[in-house]
């Protein structure tokens, strides 16, 4: 005859007072093996009480003061009774605690569709969580990585307005370096919104990106120490520290080029650096020579020749880092630590990312002015929609040609030299054109000979060009002495 295996809990007592924010905790319990013949052939190999009730307590009186702005770390080995504790603490908050858990996300929307109540909104929290890849905004949740859907998960945190933050198992199926980008992603979002994270985790290797405020590691039994420590906002991940700025090539760029949302194709580059680990490639800077004009630019600099911009002057055409190392301060690392390298004593960058990650700000950059979309462009925008094209999807060339298939290419090409008309500078950002002001008969001709894919690229410009843009500006002081320039 079998018995099935005893297992009771003798004592399971809590309390949590609100005010001092302190959880006091017991818990223990008892158990007997079932009985089988090979259990019972243990037992008489090795004289034991088969039927003897072994009696454990993993919390004898444990006081516990964690506050409502608090980095709690529970680590501690598997079985040691890290979720017991944090289910617990979980129960004592109700529902001014949400776990992270319990977040789910329909595996087949875009995550912009699912995060914020508009699309600012759902753009804030997705680039403060980290996803601030505009390729990332459209993709779906199933379509992520594991780190991402972490990341994902910290934007739906921050989105739920809960005061508490629960995490068991936490990042225990990241890898080690993408774990601890997480951690310090978690803590910094959790500071500067004034909320509290709790995290149970078997790994000890995240204390310094996660830099508790309370530090619980539990051992086997009733052991366990808990330490205090400042709550302070982690301003550097353990990662950044063991990176280092070097000058780069055009090799560089185009290995990470492909995770940059703009083209691939830039200026002629005037210097390009480098941010490595070791021998890994983390992110490229490229410094190009300036275009003749820019929005933003007479705010700042007199008007100059050619030859004096690209003497005194350097542009930022792109900033780019490595999807693995996002969200830990790189692209405020890379423009800082490269201005000064840039040898002009005047900088400029054009970003439209800087409206949701003012990262150029944050390196020392001074924001000037943001743009004001083109009525020209935002008028030729609604011609499009009246043939069918929905604005949204103009940045994507696939879409474009099938639509320009539907509706036919003397269609498009008749609103395009419309826009033409509107002046040498549309003109030449249209065609991409190395000429200073192409001519509107060059235009009409390029536009005759031009197949599905080239105005459908012509239309991924023109979305472009049609967002809202930040023009940044910095200068170099000692450089601008070196040059006479008070």
């Amino acid at each position: 005859m079998r018995r099935r295996e005893h297992f009771r809990i003798t004592k399971y007592a809590r309390s949590y007072d609100k005010r001092e924010g302190k959880f006091t905790i017991n818990i223990a319990y008892e158990t007997a093996t079932e009985i089988t013949p090979r259990t019972i052939g243990v037992a008489e190999a090795f004289g034991l009480g088969i039927d003897q009730q072994q009696k454990f307590v993993i919390y004898d009186n444990v006081e516990l003061k964690i506050g409502s702005t608090d980095v709690v770390y529970i680590s501690g080995d598997s079985g040691s009774g890290k979720s017991v504790l944090l289910k617990a603490i979980k129960q004592d908050l109700g529902e001014e605690a949400i776990d992270i858990a319990d977040i789910h996300s329909d595996p087949d929307m875009a995550l912009i569709d699912t995060v914020g109540e508009n699309l600012s909104e759902g753009l804030e929290l997705l680039s403060r969580a980290g996803l601030n890849d505009a390729f990332l905004f459209i993709r779906r949740f199933r379509e992520l990585s594991d780190g991402q859907k972490y990341r994902y998960k910290i934007a739906k945190l921050m989105e739920s307005g809960k005061q508490w933050w629960i995490a068991d198992e936490f990042c225990s199926t990241l890898d080690r370096d993408t774990a601890k980008i997480v951690a310090f992603n978690i803590q910094k979002m959790a500071r500067k919104s004034g909320k509290a994270v709790i995290v149970a985790t078997t790994h000890t290797d995240l204390f310094e990106d996660l830099k508790p405020s309370v530090h619980i590691h539990k051992r086997f039994g009733k052991e366990i120490s808990v330490n205090y420590y400042p709550n302070e906002l982690n301003h550097d991940s353990s990662l950044v520290k063991e990176m280092r700025i070097e000058e780069g090539t055009f090799d560089d760029w185009k290995r990470l080029a492909g995770f940059h949302y703009r083209s691939h194709k830039i200026a002629v580059p005037r210097k390009i650096f480098c941010l490595r680990r070791a021998h890994e490639l983390c992110g490229v800077i490229v410094y190009c020579y300036p275009p003749a004009a820019c929005f933003g630019r007479r705010t700042v600099l007199p008007k100059m020749a050619v030859k004096e911009l690209n003497e005194k002057l350097s542009i930022i055409s792109r900033v780019v880092v490595h999807p693995k190392y996002r969200t830990i301060g790189l692209g405020v690392k890379l423009v800082h630590e490269t201005l000064p390298l840039a040898g002009t004593p005047y900088v400029e960058m054009i970003a439209v990312m800087a409206k949701y990650n003012p990262f150029g700000e944050k390196a020392g950059m001074q924001r000037i002015m943001a743009s004001k979309p083109n009525p020209n462009l935002l008028h030729t925008i609604e011609q499009l929609r009246a043939l069918g094209f929905n604005p949204v999807m103009l940045g994507s060339i696939n879409y474009n040609v099938q639509k320009i298939r539907l509706v036919g290419r003397d269609k498009v090409r008749k609103i395009l030299e419309e826009l033409s008309r509107k002046g040498g500078v549309l003109r030449k950002r249209l065609m991409s054109s190395h000429r200073v002001y192409p001519k509107h008969e060059e235009f009409v001709e390029k536009m005759r000979r031009v197949n599905e894919k080239g105005l459908a690229v012509i239309l991924k410009r023109i979305n472009f060009l049609a967002q809202t843009k930040v023009y940044l500006f910095w200068k170099h002081l000692e450089k601008l002495e070196s040059f006479g320039v008070e």
